[in-house]
């Protein structure tokens, strides 16, 4: 009873705070945030948005080598200072999905190759039962001779 009220009032606080967010203006929200009186130049205009950052993306060392790795670019001195996030994004995957054919590549190969030493073991009639057998049989053979030394031993 007292977690449905909870709940309940949690819904009911989360709802109206919605809607204290949905009824301020971008306005109200840039006059909350400016330090100084109401001016025109707290609300950024689009010439001072766009103005700071360069569109694109500049490439780190790793991402020049993927870029040369996925083919796009035949040396790292041929990339530009900046290239575009969708180059970027498309070189990674390429690699992603390379990486992932050498992984299934090899998966299948190691099974291949498990195949090829079972069937070869097999032939030598080498299997886990027969080594248990001979490991307990060695094992009984070193308890007997150990007893017959402790015996000798206390003679």
């Amino acid at each position: 009873m007292a977690f449905n009220a909870i709940s309940r009032s949690r819904g009911a606080f989360g709802a109206f705070i919605g809607q204290l967010q949905r009824s301020t203006s971008n306005s109200e929200r840039w006059r909350m945030l400016c330090t100084k009186p109401h001016q025109e130049a707290c609300v950024p205009t689009q010439a001072q948005k766009a103005g700071f950052k360069m569109p694109g993306y500049r490439p780190s060392e790793m991402d020049k080598k993927i870029l040369v790795w996925s083919g796009r670019f035949k040396s790292k001195e041929q990339i530009p200072e900046h290239v575009s996030f969708e180059m970027i994004d498309a070189a990674r995957n390429k690699l992603r999905i390379r990486a992932c054919y050498v992984m299934i590549g090899l998966t299948i190969g190691g099974c291949i190759w498990m195949v090829i030493l079972g069937k070869q073991a097999a032939g030598r009639h080498d299997n886990l039962t027969s080594r248990n057998m001979e490991k307990k049989a060695r094992l009984r053979q070193e308890k007997k001779e150990l007893e017959l030394e402790g015996s000798l031993m206390e003679k």
